[in-house]
């Protein structure tokens, strides 16, 4: 049974990764203190470090979650696919809802900055990418894609860039990225 004070510990818990996951975005990955979070979280500061072991290694975990929500949700993208050109499509339709200037965007632009620099948080992205691209790799070996670990793999990046694109006003035109996409998988 959970007690009380183990079931408050969670959700304080829970609503300073939240707050972590907001200011990223908001603020920059580096301009995140713990007073700031602590604030946003309406807890105090003393509490972060209660919780969590350091403020990088919250916002490390508040990304990876993130990170992982995201790809989730691809994953029920290819659930609904029937082929490796639907995939491809359904792919490119989840992108639709990344502006580049959007929060999630922001978190994973920002994540990717700080992983440069953060060797731990580098190696928890790499592992969260490889375990996309694994189930996308099998998901697309099992419909008969030629080299379907390295087609995931691009497929993957792709996705990546686009956003990336999209952020900076350079994205390409999303019909013509399917098409091509679909060659890569057809």
């Amino acid at each position: 049974m959970n007690s009380p004070a183990a079931a408050r510990g969670r959700e304080v818990r829970q609503r300073l990764l939240n707050a972590a996951a907001e200011l990223i975005p908001e603020r920059g990955w580096t301009a995140v203190s713990t007073r700031i979070l602590a604030e946003r979280a309406g807890v105090t500061p003393s509490v972060v470090h209660y919780h969590f072991p350091s403020l990088p290694a919250l916002l490390n975990e508040a990304v990876i979650t993130g990170l992982r929500r995201a790809l989730a949700e691809s994953d029920a993208f290819l659930e609904s696919a029937r082929t490796p050109a639907e995939a491809v499509e359904a792919l490119l339709a989840s992108v639709e809802q990344f502006t580049g200037a959007d929060p999630a965007s922001l978190l994973t632009t920002e994540a990717y900055l700080a992983a440069t620099r953060d060797e731990a948080l580098r190696l928890e992205i790499r592992g969260v990418l490889e375990e996309f691209r694994d189930r996308l790799g099998r998901w697309l070996g099992e419909r008969g894609v030629p080299a379907p670990v390295e087609t995931a793999a691009v497929l993957a990046a792709v996705v990546d860039g686009l956003i990336l694109h999209r952020g900076l006003g350079a994205g390409p035109d999303p019909g013509a990225a399917a098409a091509v996409l679909r060659r890569l998988v057809g």
